[in-house]
């Protein structure tokens, strides 16, 4: 098995974790053979992206790599977890699920606490049509108008099976929450765009099952072009409970080291 290309420059996140990867395992990064639950373009965030390597030897604390992983990564990327794996588990291939947030701040003034993670529309949303909108994409359907054509992309099923599109109210903040099978290229920013013109109200709710039905980019481009890259988070990726077993006689799960001083020989003034 030949490990996956990646991009060197700009650098990309995989590429800088598994140059941490090889100074704390001393090996190479064609043996270690890192793979991720799934890619995102350049802006977009995540908190609960997984993935999975490979180590020709067995560890006996998961705690000392865990440690000097996150001391080796810069500060704004962070390991949460390390867990032994099944050899059946495989962070893209045993997903199951996927759950991402698209964070839009709806005032007139930007929130400077938000501007990195949600995307700022000054016009009043109407968030009532922009969830009836969303319904329509809830269910099994071929998303072919709602994926870029990327150089680096392999062929993928257009076919994919959206569980819920909410779209949450929290004050100024619009939550949007879409739970799905998979996701194509770029398909959520493609789908929070055209939830943004609707929510404009420059076009119906029940545009979107004519656009799906086309199943042509072209037909989408007319109405809205992709939602900026940084209101987009990973939140949750959700496995196959088959291949999330332990092996035995393995390793704790490591969540990170707490220490703990429990007397303190010079006192505080």
């Amino acid at each position: 098995m030949m490990a996956p290309v990646i991009q060197q420059s700009p650098p990309t996140i995989q590429c800088i974790v598994e140059k941490a990867l090889t100074q704390a395992t001393k090996l190479e990064r064609k043996d270690l053979l890192l793979v991720g639950a799934s890619r995102t373009d350049k802006g977009v965030h995540a908190l609960g992206q997984v993935a999975h390597f490979v180590t020709p030897f067995n560890y006996d604390s998961l705690e000392s790599i865990h440690a000097a992983l996150n001391g080796l990564l810069p500060s704004d990327i962070r390991v949460q977890e390390i867990s032994p794996a099944m050899p059946e588990f495989h962070a893209r291939f045993s997903a199951k699920r996927k759950i991402y947030h698209y964070k839009i701040y709806n005032d007139t003034i930007m929130d400077p606490f938000q501007h990195r993670y949600a995307y700022h529309s000054a016009y009043k949303l109407n968030a009532a049509v922009m969830r009836e909108a969303a319904s329509y994409f809830i269910g099994k359907h071929d998303f072919s108008a709602f994926v870029n054509a990327s150089h680096n992309d392999r062929v993928r099923d257009p076919v994919k099976n959206i569980f819920r599109f909410d779209v949450i109210e929290m004050g100024a903040l619009l939550q949007l929450e879409v739970e799905g099978s998979g996701f194509l290229y770029r398909q959520v920013r493609n789908m929070v765009a055209l939830l943004l013109q609707i929510g404009k109200e420059a076009i119906p709710p029940d545009i979107v099952p004519m656009i799906l039905a086309s199943r042509d980019r072209k037909e989408l481009a007319k109405y809205a072009l992709s939602a900026p890259p940084h209101g987009l988070c990973l939140v949750t990726v959700n496995y196959n409970e088959e291949h999330l077993g332990l092996p035995s006689s393995c390793p704790k799960t490591s969540f990170g080291r707490h220490h703990t001083i429990s007397k303190c020989k010079l006192p505080f003034y």
